[in-house]
């Protein structure tokens, strides 16, 4: 019986390797677009990997033309080395599913143009939040499948790296944070902070998409419900004195099993003082944001982040997380740029003089300086958004109005960037890990710059984020699982490879090719270019959440 099970498993090992490698070498279709689809009055582009002139726009009901037009170019991309047309179909307005048809080249895949078509990509990779919950059994159907885990890792955690004592203390809830089961405050900041910031800046039309999990209905809207969840872990993360501990883990990533097979032991690492900054800009956000619905919950976690905040003023220095003993994922990186986020929120939620003080010191320190490509490790854009938009009286008039310039200068870069590169993609010629999430991120900083200055190639450049991951790239295919034209089907998530559901678990974007733009591989086992993670997910979710149908129909 051993034999059999050993030779089956490995029958099953290099029948999975073979189909995905077959599926991996397939060639990129030539015709590159959104494969989800445009909304009506927008720019629509596609890029095309061959020779050409003329292309039609057809129904896919019944075939008909209804657009015409011819292709420019070529144009040489040169971070995929092609010669590129591009076909221009933004007359297309009709609400419908189409084609493009390129003469000499053959049909795109399908797609919608509709005032809503953001909406359903949303719901799924908000949905996806949900299904990463740690805690608690999950369920969820998506295109006929079902997808569920039971309660996972119910008693996390242990204290044993912390005072060395073999103590539980109570550290559930939270987020998976990526193709692993793990849980990382420093991660969770950049995550928290840009979903937070979609509330911010779209509440109205987030609000009117229900999400279907289990608090649907309640008192909280459900996105705060889900965000809620995420909170309800960092706010056990926080120690005694107020420093916040870096992350809750196994001693070595587990194996591609479904989460409440998981059953190492899981244990806190010490404090770190990029952690506790980030702990602190995250309670400070909840508190505001929760005050309306539950105030008693926004006063506990108000007082959280004064806690640590005044924590971090005692210990100013830079305090690297001891991980010793840990071979899981680090998110490790000086913590300049999250104490000054940690002040921005701060004081935005309480209006504290002091506070201010300490927060234009930094951005002075920081040269007020928006970056272009950020992540976990740099967090000081979000502290900067909240500190130009805030509405409270007393900021520095000079230190804001060189906060507004580099926005504007910035904005003007990506802008640039996108007009340079043959499929629009924002971040331009830039790679590196999880450079997808970067890319959706863009949307953050060009929302924030229209919002300053209306200009309508901010927010084209915006939707070209969302063009470029669902298919308007060299692959010609979706970076999110679930959605569009051949979406990944292989992603390194210890869930989808440990069911037996051959689809995997949906709303979920890959990290993207680093690091050239030929160096993705829809492969489970390729970490570096196809895992999924929290942070790349939320930057996903205010792309979309730019441009669900409510602000398209208020002219945005």
């Amino acid at each position: 019986m051993k034999i059999w099970r050993i030779t089956t498993y490995f029958i099953t090992a290099l029948a999975t390797c073979l189909v995905t490698a077959i599926f991996a070498a397939e060639e990129a279709p030539k015709i590159r677009l959104n494969t989800v689809g445009y909304l009506p009055a927008k720019e629509k582009k596609a890029s095309i990997a061959a020779e050409c002139s003329r292309f039609a726009v057809v129904r896919v009901k019944d075939n008909e033309k209804v657009l015409e037009g011819t292709a420019t170019g070529p144009a040489l991309n040169a971070d995929t080395d092609e010669q590129l047309y591009t076909a221009d179909f933004s007359a297309l307005k009709e609400p419908g599913e189409y084609q493009l048809d390129v003469t000499g080249v053959g049909k795109s895949a399908p797609f919608r143009v509709s005032g809503d078509v953001y909406n359903r990509p949303f719901y799924t990779v908000m949905r996806g939040m949900y299904l990463w919950r740690c805690g608690t059994a999950v369920k969820g159907t998506h295109n006929g499948n079902t997808f569920s885990h039971e309660a996972c890792h119910l008693e996390d955690a242990w204290l044993d790296d912390v005072t060395g004592e073999h103590v539980r203390k109570d550290g559930a809830k939270g987020w998976h944070d990526a193709g692993d089961y793990n849980k990382y405050t420093v991660n969770a900041g950049v995550s928290v902070g840009a979903m937070f910031r979609a509330w911010e800046d779209f509440g109205p039309q987030i609000q009117k998409i229900r999400l279907d999990i289990p608090e649907s209905g309640g008192k909280l809207p459900d996105f705060l419900a889900e965000m809620k969840w995420e909170i309800d872990w960092l706010l056990t993360m926080q120690a005694a004195d107020g420093s916040a501990y870096h992350k809750v883990t196994t001693k070595q990533f587990g194996g591609f099993i479904l989460p409440e097979l998981e059953t190492a032991p899981r244990y806190f690492t010490p404090w770190g003082s990029t952690a506790t900054a980030d702990f602190t800009a995250m309670t400070a956000m909840a508190a505001r944001h929760f005050r309306p619905y539950d105030s008693d919950y926004a006063d506990r976690c108000l007082e959280a982040a004064k806690k640590s905040y005044q924590f971090l003023k005692a210990n100013p220095e830079y305090h690297k997380a001891d991980q010793k003993g840990f071979n899981t994922g680090p998110y490790e990186a000086p913590d300049s740029d999250d104490r000054l986020w940690a002040a921005a929120e701060l004081w935005e939620t309480t209006g504290d003089a002091g506070v201010l003080a300490d927060l234009e010191t930094r951005i002075k320190s920081a040269q007020g300086k928006f970056d272009v490509k950020w992540d976990w490790e740099d967090v000081n854009n979000l502290g900067l958004f909240t500190y130009l938009f805030s509405k409270h009286p007393g900021r520095d008039e000079a230190l804001l109005a060189q906060v507004r310039q580099s926005l504007l200068a910035t904005a003007d870069a990506i802008v640039k960037a996108r007009d340079q590169h043959g499929y629009a993609r924002p971040l331009g010629t830039q790679y590196s890990w999880g450079c997808n999430g970067s890319v959706a991120r863009q949307t953050l900083n060009l929302c924030a710059a229209y919002r300053l200055s209306p200009k309508p190639e901010y927010l084209e450049t915006a939707l070209d984020t969302i063009n470029y991951l669902l298919g308007r790239n060299g692959y010609g295919r979706s970076f999110v699982t679930g959605l569009g034209d051949r979406p990944p089907m292989h992603p390194h998530d210890r869930r989808s490879g440990g069911d037996d559901v051959v689809d995997p678990w949906p709303g979920y974007l890959v990290g993207g090719p680093h690091p050239k733009a030929a160096d993705w591989h829809d492969i489970q086992d390729d970490y570096r270019t196809n895992e999924i993670a929290i942070n790349w997910n939320a930057a996903l979710i205010y792309a979309l959440a730019a441009f669900i149908e409510s602000s398209e129909q208020s002219g945005r």
